[in-house]
């Protein structure tokens, strides 16, 4: 067999391959043993009819047309793995010569990577958001521990801002009820404007027990968009009590015996985040300085290929939500042109960042292990609420097992560049990055050992 590489384009070559026709005879073999088994002649079994008589009664192009789809793919594979071409999409094939007992001839026209050059990382320098956490952020967060272990009480007062009331809700249009707009026992918080225009302007003053008129657009049911009077009943109004800032309030909320305890261990976590999240930001924002300093060819159908994908992922987005296309953009405030202008950057963007870190990963011979697969798989299964063992099963018996293994070795790629480049934080000083990652592995396990001790306690849950 002969092989010959033309480069079409940076990105794009086509091979010309020359078969001696004897390279052929196995897989012509196999074409008369198929035909044998389909066809019936008289005076012979089925499976047994000899080559000369096939030729004779059906003519040898239909057997030669069926080796030959055969006999091209190993071929072709055969042609890559000796001229080291590493194609990056499926081949465009034509035959060009079939002369029968001489010569095979044939085409393939495929996209490769393209060829370029990395920057010597160690030169390249980010700057991430600094760690430290003050006093306010770990009282903040504090107060929002506050706020799931309050509790609600009643309060004989009108109506204020803030209160916690249980209303019933009557709708008419034009002195008609309306069936679809009548709600009893509703929990709502004045001031949120969460619920009907105007509703909280009308239960300001009012005490439990009384009742007042207001006019509201309706926002939903069968008079959707329509003026309609609207009754409102109080039924009860109740104010929201926080726990007192105690050490008993760190007893009920956390595993810790003090309230001092409690702040010492919320900065400790809040740290550890921050840490968790400097070492994202450098992964990022290196791959981002890698891209802006390579400069490359981009094979186009890979491009366009990406490119579809967005759209077909963003369509089956507003299908499964009941949406049209011009809701989404009209709700996004863009036009169809500045989506295709901001899909064709993030494709490109993607491709790029997808050939600079499968080099690093080849060059520096990084590999991916059993352990990171089986936990890059536990944390998808878990994002998609499927059990982890049937989405490996699923993805084994679809063949994607090695694309999720080349996502896996691009982030151990990522994390090597942010390992050995420099990184420092606002304040200039230097940010271990292997350190902050440890730390975010282990502030996964604190959040997760935390949520299985966490009570279930939201405001009303307490009430008096």
């Amino acid at each position: 067999m002969k092989t010959d590489v033309e480069e079409l384009s940076p990105t794009r070559v086509k091979l010309t391959i020359e078969v001696p026709f004897e390279e052929l005879k196995t897989s012509l073999d196999k074409a008369y043993r198929e035909v044998a088994r389909q066809v019936r002649v008289p005076g012979f079994r089925p499976g047994k009819v000899p080559p000369r008589i096939i030729d004779q009664r059906f003519g040898r192009a239909a057997v030669l047309e069926q080796a030959v789809n055969d006999a091209v793919p190993e071929l072709y594979n055969k042609a890559l793995a000796e001229r080291d071409v590493v194609p990056l999409s499926q081949p465009d094939l034509e035959i060009t010569k079939l002369d029968d007992g001489k010569e095979l001839a044939f085409t393939a026209e495929v996209d490769i990577r393209p060829s370029f050059d990395l920057p010597d990382v160690s030169t390249l320098s980010v700057t991430v958001d600094n760690a430290e956490v003050g006093p306010d952020q770990v009282e903040e967060y504090i107060g929002a521990l506050r706020e799931r272990f309050a509790s609600l009480k009643t309060v004989d007062r009108p109506v204020e801002s803030g209160d916690f009331v249980s209303i019933d809700l009557a709708a008419t249009v034009d002195g008609q009820v309306v069936e679809d707009a009548q709600a009893t026992g509703v929990s709502y918080e004045v001031g949120s404007e969460s619920m009907l225009d105007g509703l909280d302007e009308a239960l300001a003053g009012v005490t439990a027990g009384d009742s007042k008129t207001f006019t509201t657009e309706l926002a939903g049911g069968e008079r959707v968009g329509q003026a309609a009077e609207v009754l409102v009943t109080v039924n009860s109004v109740k104010v929201k009590e926080l726990p007192e800032l105690d050490d008993e309030f760190a007893q009920s909320a956390s595993e810790f015996d003090t309230i001092g305890e409690l702040r010492a261990a919320t900065r400790k976590q809040l740290t550890a985040v921050r840490e968790a999240g400097q070492a994202g930001q450098a992964r990022e924002r290196l791959l981002d300085a890698l891209i802006d300093r390579v400069d490359m060819p981009l094979p186009e159908r890979i491009v366009e290929a990406e490119i579809e994908q967005r759209r077909h992922n963003l369509q089956d987005q507003l299908d499964r939500a009941g949406l049209t296309m011009q809701a989404y953009l009209d709700a996004s405030e863009i036009t169809a042109a500045k989506m295709d202008a901001d899909f064709e950057a993030d494709a490109r963007r993607s491709v790029k960042a997808g050939f600079i870190l499968d080099k690093l990963a080849s060059e520096e011979d990084l590999k991916v292990s059993a352990e990171q697969l089986s936990a890059y798989v536990t944390e998808q299964a878990y994002r998609m609420g499927v059990a982890p063992d049937r989405l490996a099963q699923q993805l084994s018996d679809n063949g994607q097992l090695p694309a999720v293994a080349a996502d896996v070795l691009r982030s151990n790629a990522l994390t090597w560049l942010a390992e050995q480049a420099s990184v420092v934080d606002q304040a200039g000083r230097p940010v271990d990055i292997r350190a902050a990652a440890q730390a975010a592995v282990a502030d996964a396990e604190d959040v997760g050992d935390d949520e299985d001790d966490d009570t279930d306690a939201e405001p009303g849950a307490d009430e008096e």
